[in-house]
């Protein structure tokens, strides 16, 4: 009898490799013991593995999208100072981390304001409260990305790599100032932007307003086709506050005992913007 049990329970162990069922197979001999000894009906004994299975696969699914955001670490929504920036809204913020409404209809978001002011760090954090509530996400800096796309496009192979872009239910674009007023550079974003309009969302962090985007596009009709595309449907959040980096320097010239209150974060002492 003990050598039929053996050989069921490496024949179920190989069953459920094939079948791809880690969590069941990691659980399945402690469940099948306790539904010995306590008689379980054979239905209560397959819906715990079935919803031991389901919860293993949500838990390795988050990693994954984890892993593949590239989100900074430590940047939450719990840890970002909402009173340092009082013309966000902390509601808004929360009603926009659930995704559920503006994701569906390609929206954007829109961050501005100064370097060292959060957008970083606000954006990530949605960013990861997206992913926890079953969202795709990828951040990046704006000039990486470009500079990827570039590659592709030299490789005959832009429509494609913007196609894998897809994927992503929201494509999180840090840092725009920096992408160079260059023909190639700019076209190829301008390309990312028009093929997500309406289908997928994005959400952009810049310096500069509105007014100061022919910096970044190389000439006017590609500036302001970009910027129709991006405002339709989009919540535009501003967050014109000073620099945390800059008054902790003027503090250390004025010689204060700490550093000042920041917007980025109530706990760490060095944020990114």
């Amino acid at each position: 009898m003990n050598a039929t049990i053996t050989v069921d329970a490496a024949r179920v162990e190989l069953l459920l490799n094939e079948l791809r069922l880690p969590g069941i197979k990691l659980m399945w001999a402690k469940l099948a013991e306790q539904s010995d000894k306590e008689g379980w009906p054979a239905a209560r004994f397959l819906a715990a593995l079935a919803e031991h299975e389901m919860v293993d696969r949500g838990r390795r699914r988050m990693e994954r999208h984890l892993t593949e955001a590239r989100l900074p670490a430590g940047k939450t929504l719990a840890t970002f100072d909402f009173d340092s920036v009082p013309m966000v809204s902390k509601a808004q913020v929360m009603a926009l981390a659930s995704g559920d409404e503006w994701l569906g209809k390609g929206a954007n978001i829109l961050l501005f304001g100064p370097p060292g002011g959060g957008k970083s760090h606000l954006s990530a954090a949605l960013g990861l409260a997206l992913i926890e509530n079953g969202r795709r996400v990828f951040f990046a800096r704006t000039t990486d990305l470009v500079q990827r796309l570039q590659i592709a496009r030299r490789e005959l192979a832009l429509e494609s790599a913007i196609a894998k872009l897809d994927r992503y239910d929201l494509l999180i674009l840090d840092d725009l100032a920096y992408v160079t007023k260059d023909q190639a550079e700019t076209s190829v974003l301008f390309e990312l932007i028009a093929a997500r309009y309406e289908r997928r969302s994005m959400l952009i962090t810049a310096n500069q307003p509105f007014g100061e985007w022919g910096k970044i596009f190389p000439d006017q009709a590609m500036t302001l086709a970009a910027i129709d595309r991006l405002v339709h449907h989009a919540t535009i959040l501003e967050m014109n506050v000073e620099s945390y980096r800059r008054r902790e320097a003027l503090d250390r010239k004025r010689g204060r005992g700490r550093p000042a209150t920041h917007a980025t974060s109530k706990k760490t002492e060095n944020p990114e913007d």
